[in-house]
């Protein structure tokens, strides 16, 4: 009878060398010398029989193509139906994204100037980039087109949110020195295009400014790494263009 060749259990991150173990090579080397795989492996602490924490790890982020911001979208129960990824591991690994975009976050000062559509992303991203279900936000400025107040005006689900006018510009006029608007909500689908009922309200809201003395500078779609600008597209004002 021809013996099947003996093949050896599958490695454990510990009968890797020290240089390679994620642990000690960031205590070594640093925090940025380990891969993305690495540091989600340390998340998980350990691996499960047949598979390191390392392997655990690098097939998690295979099945999001290796894309940090979707796994940023995953939630818990999303985790938790990978093999190797129990309950407190996919805890750990939710909280450590949150850690990062709270960080993304605390990067823009309390009232940055918001004079131009990139800007107002870079604000707007850590709120509504990750979000499985859609919200609107209002950013009230002042003439300087400093940011007064952030207001969340309605949360709703996957397809779409209510914005009402009257809570929008009651939010708007609470601060005394306001002058103009930014209108912004997310498409958690990632398509960063208007839909007609995004056209609507948008000239909607404009209209209902004006007679506010107030001016809508733009209304952005935030849609995960890209966005939409009605006002780089010149359809906020599109008789300006003519």
């Amino acid at each position: 009878m021809t013996k099947y060749p003996f093949l050896p259990p599958a490695l454990r991150i510990c009968d890797l060398g020290p240089g390679d173990q994620p642990r000690e090579k960031l205590l070594t080397h640093g925090p940025r010398s380990l891969s993305d795989a690495e540091i989600v492996a340390i998340l998980l602490g350990a691996g499960v029989p047949g598979a390191s924490a390392l392997d655990v790890a690098r097939r998690l982020l295979l099945s999001v193509d290796h894309n940090l911001h979707d796994l940023a979208r995953r939630e818990v129960a999303d985790l938790c139906r990978f093999k190797g990824v129990g309950k407190v591991r996919a805890i750990k690994i939710v909280a450590a994204m949150e850690l990062g975009r709270r960080r993304e976050a605390a990067l823009v000062r309390k009232k940055p100037e918001l004079a131009n559509s990139e800007q107002c992303y870079r604000y707007l991203r850590p709120l509504l980039g990750d979000l499985l279900h859609e919200e609107f936000y209002l950013l009230a400025l002042n003439r300087a087109n400093r940011l007064l107040g952030s207001h969340l005006v309605s949360r709703g689900g996957v397809t779409g949110t209510v914005a009402d006018a009257k809570t929008i510009f009651r939010a708007a006029l609470t601060h005394g020195s306001v002058t103009s608007l930014v209108l912004a909500h997310n498409h958690p689908s990632g398509q960063a295009f208007p839909s007609q009922a995004d056209i609507r309200l948008t000239r909607k809201l404009r209209d209902g400014a004006r007679n506010l003395d107030l001016y809508v500078l733009d209304h952005l779609i935030v849609a995960g790494e890209g966005y939409y600008s009605f006002a780089d597209a010149g359809a906020l004002y599109p008789e300006e263009g003519e």
